[in-house]
């Protein structure tokens, strides 16, 4: 039993990149940083998500839900903060953990990032052939639907079914070139990635630049609409489960700290990386749900296009921008497929170079310097995966992976600063130990009201998990073999 929390050192940690055959290329920058964050936040989550927090909890006063779940992150960023500036290694909170609470529940977390960047790879892969599909309709090209949806359908009352589909290509098709995109190299996804970013804020600041001028400030009141009577529909309980809902609209901050090992500078770039995107971000929904809200009624939100919505009820006098908002929600939901799908393989990378999964999951391609293998593996699943099952189901897994991972991060600064005080620290969280137990609490807190059968696919998830660890991980880990005592 003590063997499972051994931990690794953290100087054997820091040194273990200087072994050639485990050498990334370090091409990111700050702002290559930042991009990716901005990336893989702003996506599903405000194109779609706010309509529905709006209509369903919130009302106008989502704007508020904005700041809450702002805040929140914020806390769990901080944390992120001062590990990818203290241990600037792939692998996230999977190096963070092994680091701190030992191997056991570094695998524990490792596995359970699965389910946040390859199984939400899929799932925005899903909503990436939505928007693709419905623009393309309407320049008069049709998808037949046996060709754009998932063969398999679940509900609660019915449970599994089939629609008839064959494959949802649309979703296959973009996995597959996000996935060749990043193993030809870090540098060249980057490039692409900052390009699909400036197009998703070009269109996101045209939304906010035109759509000021068509608010209604009628739409805003009341500012917070009366509770109807039930907790969480409307008044300030429903500011709060707004706050719970639009939480996942944050996700992805994390992402940042899997490029640690290709960041020229980690010390200083990670910090303002992870923080950066951050800010951007928050600054960017509240004031788009601002607009949105003020340019027509939260009540005639609750579509998957609220945007499109907004600029429909302005009046046919722009109407141009109703394709522009397809084109920018297309580029935004590209952009977060690539860095997910970026950041699964730099995990698993992590891990089998622990030992804890096979040594090929390791190599990096001795042209391009990238994990090959793992991001060739992980873009086969994550298109199988997107093209045979909903979006429904996918979209639960993805949640309490993420917060998960933020939880033990939080708790993991805490444990490092009593057990190593002295360890250099470039960025270090401000206002400990308030900061990461209240990021901790916020994100456990989050977990409890997920639905029971979100628990239950991640207690089967983790059954799978424990298997793997006992019967191949443990005896292969590379912490045990150079230590044997441990």
């Amino acid at each position: 039993m003590k063997g499972l929390f051994a931990r690794k050192p953290l100087e054997l940690i820091v040194k273990e990149p200087e072994f050639e055959q485990h050498k990334l290329k370090r091409v990111l920058g700050s702002w290559g940083l930042v991009s990716l964050g901005i990336g893989v936040i702003i996506g599903a989550g405000i194109f779609v998500l706010s309509g529905q927090a709006a209509a369903t909890y919130a009302g106008p006063a989502l704007v508020l839900s904005f700041i809450i779940s702002a805040v929140g992150c914020g806390l769990a960023g901080l944390c992120y903060a001062e590990f990818a500036s203290m241990i600037p290694i792939s692998g996230s909170a999977y190096t963070y953990a092994y680091a701190t609470l030992g191997e056991f529940l570094a695998w524990i977390i490792g596995w359970d990032l699965v389910l946040e960047y390859l199984f939400g790879a899929s799932t925005v892969a899903v909503g990436w052939s939505g928007y693709v599909v419905s623009f393309l309709k309407d320049i008069d090209i049709i998808i037949p639907a046996f060709l754009c949806q998932a063969p398999l359908s679940y509900s609660l009352t019915d449970g599994w079914n089939t629609t008839g589909a064959i494959l949802n290509c649309p979703a296959v098709f973009i996995v597959g070139l996000m996935t060749t995109l990043l193993v030809i190299g870090i540098r060249e996804s980057t490039t692409f990635n900052n390009f699909i970013v400036l197009v998703k804020l070009t269109v996101i600041v045209l939304f906010i630049g035109v759509g000021i001028f068509f608010i209604n400030f009628a739409n805003w009141s009341p500012f917070i609409p009366h509770n109807t009577g039930q907790f969480g529909s409307f008044g300030w309980s429903g500011v709060l489960r707004g706050a719970g809902v639009i939480f996942f609209a944050f996700i992805g901050f994390d992402v940042v700290s899997t490029a640690a090992q290709e960041a020229r500078n980690p010390q200083r770039d990670m910090p303002i990386g992870i923080l950066g995107s951050l800010a951007a971000c928050t600054i960017i929904f509240i004031l788009m749900t601002g607009v949105l809200t003020g340019m027509v009624k939260y009540t005639e939100l609750a579509v998957p296009d609220p945007i499109a919505v907004a600029v429909n009820a302005a009046g046919p006098g722009i109407a141009w921008l109703r394709p522009i908002i397809k084109i920018g929600a297309i580029a935004g939901l590209t952009s977060v497929v690539l860095v997910l799908l970026m950041a699964q393989p730099r995990v698993f990378f992590s891990m089998a170079r622990d030992g804890l999964l096979p040594k090929e999951f390791a190599r990096v391609h001795p042209r391009f310097k990238t994990p090959y293998i793992p991001t060739i593996l992980t873009g086969c699943i994550a298109a199988i995966v997107s093209g045979l099952f909903p979006i429904n189901i996918l979209g639960e897994l993805v949640s309490i992976g993420t917060l998960l991972a933020f939880a033990i991060v939080c708790i993991g600064v805490l444990v490092l600063r009593y057990r190593n005080p002295d360890i250099p620290r470039v960025f270090r969280t401000p206002w400990v130990p308030f900061v990461p137990v209240t990021g901790a609490l916020v994100t456990l807190l989050q977990m409890v009201f997920l639905p029971l059968d979100t628990w239950i696919r991640l207690l089967v998830w983790m059954a799978i998990g424990f298997a793997i660890y006992f019967f191949y991980s443990r005896k292969h880990s590379q912490l045990r073999i150079l230590s044997p005592e441990k």
